[in-house]
């Protein structure tokens, strides 16, 4: 079993910056997933970003006003904490993020995917 509790959201103006943590407890395998996901009220979860942690490769949302190029996914194993920071923030950008676990290495975008999930954390991002 795997826990996660997402942290670091807040309100912040358009422009500004925050950082999201996802802190895992429980036995994470260097073959898992992490993945980070919104949902926007009225709208369906979203894929964000991806990566394995044991790092490498990442995987970040492709669709119109992709957040590539201003946010990032790490991971510091030590601390089996997973982050994604989140730079030029946007009004469109607001949500409840969620950071989820999945038990294979290979990086998916949809959410069934996934086997744990955190409980989320608000960004409201003001115009």
């Amino acid at each position: 079993q795997v826990q996660l509790v997402d942290s670091g959201g807040g309100l912040v103006q358009a422009g500004g910056s925050l950082r999201l943590s996802c802190e895992a407890s429980g036995r994470i395998s260097g073959t898992y997933t992490i993945g980070w996901f919104r949902q926007a009220p009225g709208k369906e979860r979203e894929f964000v970003a991806a990566m394995r942690w044991t790092g490498g490769s990442t995987y970040y949302a492709d669709y119109t006003d992709s957040v590539r190029g201003r946010f990032t996914i790490s991971r510091d194993n030590a601390k089996k904490t997973a982050y994604l920071q989140m730079n030029g923030l946007k009004p469109e950008d607001t949500a409840v993020y969620y950071c989820a676990v999945r038990e294979r290495s290979d990086l998916v975008s949809y959410f069934p995917g996934y086997n744990y999930w955190g409980q989320g954390t608000q960004v409201t991002v003001s115009s």
